[in-house]
């Protein structure tokens, strides 16, 4: 099993964009339907919820709706404003020592990978990976801030916005993890996720989002897939998430891991998953150097390194292998 990956510079956005945008939509859009379009919020309050909550992305999402001759449809997508729920694994932590680096996997269904590397300049200079077409996986700003996203293994559903808008929207929007967690306290979300942010001065904040509880946010320095105790044990033992949880607090207990170490170890399990065929493998290793701004992304074999005084356009093939391969 093959995945691609392209890196795409376009600071304002434009033709590049569009293309994307054009590329992914049928799959996005039979994503967004999948319950049907009654299930969907009307375009007037997805954009009510936008002008109240992220009104500094407005402009952006006006001009990416006409790049995407956007109708009703498009333009609610777009808004991700209580779309439908999904489901992923993700390990991240963040080493201060010699860094601070935050390094995350992304583990998730590699049909679903929009594989774009994106670096744009819509507020403010951002690098990241790509999802929804706007929003991010993770990524950094020109401020040293590094946002990474994780799945946090509840059921729960509720208003609210997609995390990856709200990803990009902390890295638009915020120069330091203190802004960071005043945001994400006043922000609705619509799914259990847990975000780990770090900016260049070493701190770092783990912050657990729910439609249905207030925004608990930690000093933790790791995270996987729950959320304090275990509250869905089958995906909790699906996705190994304790156990990867226990390994990253092990490595970063250590004085005596460096950088190197801690990236390379999401490279291997347990932290590195092969369980494509159930939706779950390691898709792409990502580490963030905050004091160099600039992050790599990895793969067994293959890195590839990205900054913004350096970013590399192009595309990269990776080779996925599933457990019974590995």
């Amino acid at each position: 099993m093959q995945a691609s990956f392209e890196a795409i510079e376009e600071l304002e956005p434009g033709d590049k964009w569009a293309a994307l945008f054009a590329r992914h939509w049928p799959r996005y859009e039979s994503w967004f339907l999948q319950e049907g379009e009654a299930a969907r919020t009307s375009y007037a309050e997805s954009l009510r919820a936008l002008r109240e909550h992220m009104p500094e992305l407005v402009p952006t999402y006006q001009r990416l709706c006409q790049l995407a001759d956007a109708g009703d449809l498009e333009a609610r997508f777009l808004a991700m404003w209580a779309p439908p729920s999904y489901l992923s694994g993700c390990s991240q932590g963040v080493l201060r020592a010699g860094g601070p680096v935050l390094a995350r996997n992304y583990d998730y269904t590699p049909e679903r990978l929009e594989g774009a590397i994106l670096h744009t300049s819509w507020t403010r200079s951002v690098i990241g990976a790509s999802d929804c077409a706007w929003g991010l996986l993770d990524g950094i700003n020109d401020a040293g801030l590094a946002v990474s996203l994780a799945f946090g293994g509840r059921k729960v559903v509720g208003s609210g916005f997609g995390v990856p808008l709200v990803v990009r929207y902390l890295l638009e929007t915020c120069e330091t993890t203190e802004q960071a967690r005043a945001t994400l306290r006043r922000l609705p979300h619509h799914l259990a996720h847990t975000l780990t942010v770090a900016d260049a001065t070493g701190d770092v904040c783990t912050a657990f989002l729910a439609p249905d509880r207030d925004v608990i946010v930690s000093d933790a320095i790791v995270a996987t897939n729950h959320q304090g105790d275990v509250e869905w044990q089958e995906h909790a033992v699906a996705t190994r998430t304790v156990e990867r949880e226990e390994c990253l607090v092990r490595l970063l207990e250590r004085s005596t891991t460096t950088p190197e170490q801690f990236v390379s170890a999401f490279l291997r399990p347990p932290l590195y998953q092969h369980g494509y065929g159930r939706g779950m493998g390691t898709l792409y290793t990502a580490a963030y150097y905050l004091d160099e701004r600039r992050v790599e992304y990895l793969w067994p074999g293959l890195t590839w390194p990205q900054s913004f005084a350096a970013f590399d356009e192009g595309t990269r093939t990776v080779t996925l292998a599933d457990a019974s391969a590995a």
